[in-house]
């Protein structure tokens, strides 16, 4: 294979993957305006229902923006040598290849994120604020964004040192001993991110005694779930959309509800949403998906080692010096084909264990308990109750709010 014939799958690849994107995106806007099904006629009225499709409507044309904007951003990188010239720049600072590899990588990583900061302020400030969602304050937004940027200069930079002294080291067999490090970095993030990383950005509070407490430990108790804490989180800093979500395992599991969501649900239904969560730990789903994820590390690390030492991969884009992170760059673009089909995989799995955690919550709580919790929180996050089936099976973690309502009625 030529260098230039690489360069042309690499340019196909991109493009057919914004148009796979676009095309889909355009067939769920479609159906922004359809009629409401009966079981989901109760969610919104009229005036409800009219400023949901505007939201999904300006948050389309916002997305369509923005994508156009990366695809010419990254044709443009590709067609005048962009790669090349970054390369050049970072070669006259340094010969040393993990030095090389920091300077290039942290480049693009700030300098794509200092283009992305308009963006996400036009989103926030601007349409979030519209729609009335919107909490956060511009001395906030800036701070979190020079968290993130601390964030990865502590943890991503020392990853990123480590896999290429390994790769200097031992070559093709860098692989494993990589492997190795990434699983131990998702351990660790599973089992701290709630304790270490989130308090960067939020406070966490132990939840208040009161009714709610105490329905929650009933609960726990009667289905044999030990957890010593459960704690609140102060998302309304930020937005009045509501979640809560389930992190960890074995001693180090806890399960966070958002103050908003404490506002927008009653009792019963907030111990419902707990009993969802709870259903994903006791299916096991947080395992599932942390050895899933360690395979397919694993799986994606030794195609890396197959393709990372040849030539061809820096040549395609231009580099005359083969290096580490010219080779990684040109991999992780050919990868986007199997990474787009072992994601649709993990997302049809992430459904089935979704239509699970709602199967434990109506066989220890009350269905339509969650039924009117998931309603509420469609509602209060203008959320698309009619999404393109096409939408759903290729980038939906979790079921329609129909489909999970049929289910849950069953």
């Amino acid at each position: 294979m030529s260098p230039s014939l690489l360069f042309n799958i690499l340019v196909g690849i991109v493009v057919v993957n914004f148009l796979k994107e676009e095309i889909i995106s355009f067939f769920n806007a479609k159906h922004f305006n359809d009629k409401l099904p009966e079981s989901l006629a109760d969610v919104y009225d009229e005036k409800e229902y009219r400023k949901s499709q505007k939201y999904k409507k300006t948050n389309y044309d916002f997305s369509l923006f923005t994508n156009s904007f990366s695809i010419l951003l990254i044709l443009s990188f590709f067609f005048f040598e962009g790669f090349s010239w970054l390369d050049d720049i970072v070669r006259g600072f340094t010969n040393n290849e993990i030095f090389q590899a920091l300077i290039y990588f942290g480049i693009l990583f700030f300098g794509s994120d200092l283009l992305n900061i308009p963006f996400s302020y036009y989103k926030t400030f601007v349409i979030e604020e519209k729609f009335g969602f919107n909490k956060s304050t511009k001395k906030l937004f800036f701070l979190d964004q020079l968290k993130g940027w601390l964030l990865a200069i502590l943890l991503g930079a020392p990853l990123l040192v480590c896999i290429t002294w390994l790769y200097g080291r031992l070559g093709n067999q860098f692989w494993i001993f990589t492997w190795g490090v990434i699983a131990s970095f998702t351990i660790f993030m599973n089992l701290f991110y709630s304790s270490l990383i989130v308090p960067l950005f939020n406070k966490q509070k132990l939840l208040e005694d009161g009714e709610l407490k105490i329905k929650l430990e009933d609960f726990t108790k009667s289905i044999g779930f030990q957890l010593d804490k459960i704690f609140v989180i102060d998302g309304s800093k930020r937005s009045t959309k509501a979640n809560a979500y389930f992190s960890g395992f074995g001693t180090k599991k806890r399960i966070v509800l958002y103050d908003t969501l404490i506002k927008e649900l009653s009792t019963d239904e907030i111990v419902a949403v707990f009993a969802h969560e709870v259903g994903h730990y006791k299916g096991k789903h947080i395992i599932f998906n942390l050895i899933t994820f360690m395979l397919l590390t694993g799986f994606t690390l030794y195609v890396l080692s197959l393709l990372i030492g040849n030539p061809l991969l820096s040549e395609a884009l231009g580099v005359e010096i083969p290096s580490f992170h010219i080779g990684l760059i040109t991999f992780s673009i050919l990868y986007i084909p199997i990474s787009e089909f072992t994601g649709l995989v993990m997302n049809l799995i992430s459904r089935t264990f979704e239509y699970q955690a709602d199967d434990f919550a109506k066989e220890h709580t009350s269905s339509e308990d969650l039924i009117s919790s998931l309603k509420k929180l469609s509602k209060n996050s203008l959320s698309n109750l009619t999404p393109h089936k096409a939408t759903v099976f290729m980038y939906y973690s979790h079921p329609s709010l129909l489909e999970r309502i049929r289910n849950l009625r069953k």
